[in-house]
């Protein structure tokens, strides 16, 4: 059957700031404190959507979160009205405020796993909800992204969204970041590769910085999205990349129909896993990075590997970059030998996203990855999808609600409050979501 891969950006929300929240994710714990722009940040997402949009690739837009998050700081202790909470916060929590005032719901990679039509036993489109338990700041989004998702695939008919697995460590589930797709056509039956950071029992862990994405949780999430069992495989992540900052499988690797494009260093046994993904996938083809030419930490450092790589019309295949890639020589000279090679990645496109890298995500992080039939996206609201005038009407959004600089202190100013709530209230009647936000109930 005839399907298209859609690519479903989150914006960036009104409170983006760089807190350093979330340990094992450098980028992150590097810009720490510094000042932010979300109206810059919102911008250059929304660049990169109309963009790849205007080259024919099928493009969508998942909304932000409601931040700060007044329900949680109330479930945590403070009282009073709106404004007395966010002071309180303020005075006596500043890091439990950045907290719930994370922008982190852009990074939409990590806001399910998607099963398509195809490889599902029921054949319809299933989503499970993932739950982030590994970070507090990431771990109250699932109720939130649950709303979000269910306003979009509205359809029960065509699709399924599965709420997020228990908030217990054993079930840390991260969503489509470790979660790959293989085969020659986007609408034919795939093979699934999960990937997982640590095995309840299994000594093989990384000893500086957590591996957030279970075996057990993997396992789950495809009985949820009632994955074809014969469509499965399960890899561990090498978790001494883990320990060099590469927290999400979607920082060592991403792969495309019958193609991954990886670190040398990426995976447990790689031999193994390649040799697998040969026998399952008709024409797969692995690009492997050397380390002698690119080293995890460069790879880190410029996110070579969170990047899109996405089919042209013509049958090959475009990666899409951050800037800091092309910034960098060496990892600059070995792409252009990438593209030089036979092998089906013939072209590269490079985005401008420094307000979101660095928070630690490149424009892999931005997007979630869903394989539709017409009649799948025919069954979507069609609101979200990008188009001149959605494109229009969003930059006017974000230039009437956006700040063009955000600190921490900033957090506390119940106007930031206010602003943000009259910008998602507006932006529901953009994207025709109805009430999905707890202020709006």
């Amino acid at each position: 059957m005839s399907a298209r891969e859609v690519n479903f950006d989150g914006l960036v929300g009104l409170t983006h700031h760089y807190a350093g929240l979330s340990f094992g994710n450098e980028a992150s714990a590097r810009h720490r404190l510094q000042v932010s722009n979300p109206q810059l940040a919102a911008r250059q997402g929304l660049l990169k959507m109309k963009a790849l949009a205007d080259l024919g690739f099928a493009q969508a837009v998942i909304p932000p979160h409601e931040r700060p998050n007044l329900p949680l700081l109330r479930q945590l202790g403070f009282r009073g009205s709106d404004e007395q909470v966010l002071h309180a916060a303020a005075a006596h929590s500043p890091e439990l405020l950045s907290a719930t005032s994370s922008a982190s719901a852009m990074w939409v990679a990590n806001a399910a796993t998607v099963c398509p039509s195809a490889d599902s036993l029921d054949g319809r489109v299933h989503l499970t909800v993932a739950n982030l338990n590994n970070k507090f700041h990431r771990a109250s989004e699932a109720e939130g992204t649950g709303a979000l998702l269910r306003a979009i695939f509205r359809d029960p008919q065509a699709f399924a969204v599965h709420d997020a697995l228990p908030q217990a460590a054993m079930w840390g589930d991260e969503g489509a970041a470790n979660h790959n797709r293989f085969g020659s056509e986007y609408g034919g039956p795939g093979v699934q590769l999960f990937v997982y950071g640590r095995e309840e029992g299994n000594p093989l862990q990384p000893q500086r910085y957590p591996a957030r994405q279970t075996l057990a949780a993997s396992r789950a999430v495809a009985r949820l999205n009632l994955v074809d069992p014969a469509r499965l495989l399960f890899a561990q992540q090498n978790p001494a990349v883990i320990d060099q900052g590469v927290f999400h499988n979607d920082v060592i690797a991403v792969s495309n129909r019958q193609v991954l494009f990886c670190h040398q260093q990426a995976f447990v046994d790689q031999p193994r896993l390649l040799d697998q993904l040969r026998e399952r996938v008709p024409g797969f083809q692995a690009v492997e990075v050397p380390a002698a030419r690119v080293s995890v930490n460069d790879a880190v450092a410029t996110y070579l590997f969170n990047s899109q790589l996405l089919s042209r019309q013509d049958g090959s295949m475009m990666l899409v970059l951050p800037k800091e890639a092309q910034a960098h020589s060496g990892v600059w000279a070995y792409l252009q030998e990438v593209v030089a090679a036979d092998n089906p990645i013939a072209s590269l496109a490079v985005f401008d996203l420094r307000e979101s890298m660095a928070n630690g995500g490149g424009p892999a992080c931005l997007r979630l990855r869903v394989v539709l039939t017409e009649s799948e996206i025919a069954a979507l609201n069609p609101a979200v999808l990008m188009n001149d005038a959605l494109f229009t009407a969003l930059n006017g959004w974000i230039d009437r609600y956006y700040r063009d600089r955000l600190t921490q202190a900033d957090l506390a100013d119940p106007q930031l409050l206010r602003e943000g709530r009259e910008a998602l209230d507006r932006l529901t009647q953009i994207l025709d979501l109805g009430s999905v936000y707890s202020f709006q109930q």
